[in-house]
């Protein structure tokens, strides 16, 4: 009697791929998702929940995003400063025009595992406002999402 033996990827043989993304006119959500599942590896035949396998993603023009219906007005970004009474809020129509590039990591952070394996893979998310990015060297495969 034969028994298959199940496929374990070691972090050593993951072969780590570079992607750019346009994020033009993406809905911030649904964008979020994806860029999440290529982080994660779930793009890949060889998957393992529990190993880093996933791709490196630049993304540009993060200032371009959309929001669906009223949340551009309604939706509220909150951050603390320490101290009593240090609770900043700001309106994501504030937050796209001060820190564009926040509002994606947000939105990804949220859809990561929450344990050092989700810290490692959101460390392979890079955004940028513009359409200029700092990994041209690296030699990004364009992808449309």
């Amino acid at each position: 009697m034969y028994t298959q033996k199940s496929f374990t990827l070691k972090p050593v043989e993951a072969d780590k791929k570079w992607f750019l993304v346009d994020a033009t006119d993406m809905t911030v959500g649904r964008l979020a998702t994806q860029l999440a599942n290529i982080l994660r590896g779930k793009n890949n035949p060889k998957y393992t929940p529990h190993t880093d396998s996933g791709d490196f993603v630049v993304v540009v023009n993060a200032e371009k995003v959309k929001f669906t219906g009223n949340k551009l007005e309604d939706k509220v970004y909150y951050r603390h400063s320490g101290f009593v009474g240090g609770l900043k809020q700001r309106t994501a129509k504030e937050q796209l025009e001060r820190q564009p590039t926040k509002v994606l990591m947000g939105a990804v952070k949220g859809m990561l595992p929450k344990n050092t394996l989700g810290r490692k893979q959101l460390t392979k998310l890079k955004v940028f406002a513009g359409t200029e990015h700092a990994h041209a060297a690296q030699n990004p495969e364009l992808i449309k999402l």
